[in-house]
């Protein structure tokens, strides 16, 4: 996977030039928190990278339940049993294999590649909350791309871990947006109009650095979010 650093965040890519799929590894005082765990075959190369940082991985945290973002979890977890796992209290239904609707909840399908019941046997030990902290990390809850998905700020550089509630593969757009170049993530979007709203709530952080789920680190996003967004608003008028 290539590794690479923005202050503290190191971003690690599998496929980068063809289908990338990322996940985070943050560099706290006590070790690092892993932030999505990518795809069961990236094991191996997520544990190399926090080799190479010097430090263990304590946490994992999971940004939503889509299987390229909790491919490796549960081989993660038989390597590293002393990690905490973390997942959003609404979307740790979908990683047991839950895609119901709660009451209030848009009734649409839930997209995507969501693990069959009993598919995950690791069980998360935090069912996070919106403002709940992991480290340096601020948990921000950014529904749409799916019920529970969750976004991360870090405090000290102000780097947003978004998930997919952007993408950046294909062109910037809000999830459920389609890029031709690259379609997966608009294809695998829960609820269009709940991730636009999630994207305003997110450009009000002013992020100095936007890590998302597919596509390079992209530094003083907010111009090219703020046109993201009118785009959203204006297809979906």
């Amino acid at each position: 996977m290539r590794m690479t650093k923005s202050n503290q965040v190191y971003q690690l890519t599998y496929l980068p030039h063809i289908f990338p799929v990322n996940c985070y590894l943050i560099e706290e005082e006590d070790g690092l928190t892993l932030v999505d765990a990518a795809l069961p075959n990236n094991t191996e190369a997520i544990m190399k990278a926090a080799e190479a940082i010097g430090k263990p991985i304590v946490r994992i945290v999971l940004t939503h339940a889509h299987s390229d973002h909790i491919g490796a979890l549960d081989p993660l977890k038989a390597r590293l049993p002393d990690a905490k796992v973390y997942i959003s209290a609404r979307d740790a239904r979908l990683l047991a294999g839950d895609a119901s609707l709660e009451p209030g909840e848009e009734q649409l399908p839930v997209r995507g590649g969501v693990p069959k019941p009993g598919a995950i046997k690791t069980v998360p030990d935090v069912q996070l909350l919106e403002g709940d902290r992991i480290g340096s990390l601020l948990a921000i809850a950014t529904p749409g791309h799916t019920p529970g998905s969750m976004s991360f700020l870090d405090t000290r550089s102000h780097t947003l871990i978004a998930g997919d509630a952007f993408q950046l593969r294909g062109g910037l757009a809000v999830s459920g947006q389609l890029r031709p170049w690259f379609p997966f993530p608009a294809l695998a979007t829960w609820n269009k109009r709940a991730s636009l709203e999630s994207a305003r709530k997110l450009l009000a952080y002013k992020p100095a650095v936007l890590a998302v789920g597919h596509g390079n680190l992209l530094q003083q996003p907010s111009a090219a979010l703020v046109k993201a967004i009118a785009e959203a608003e204006r297809i979906l008028k």
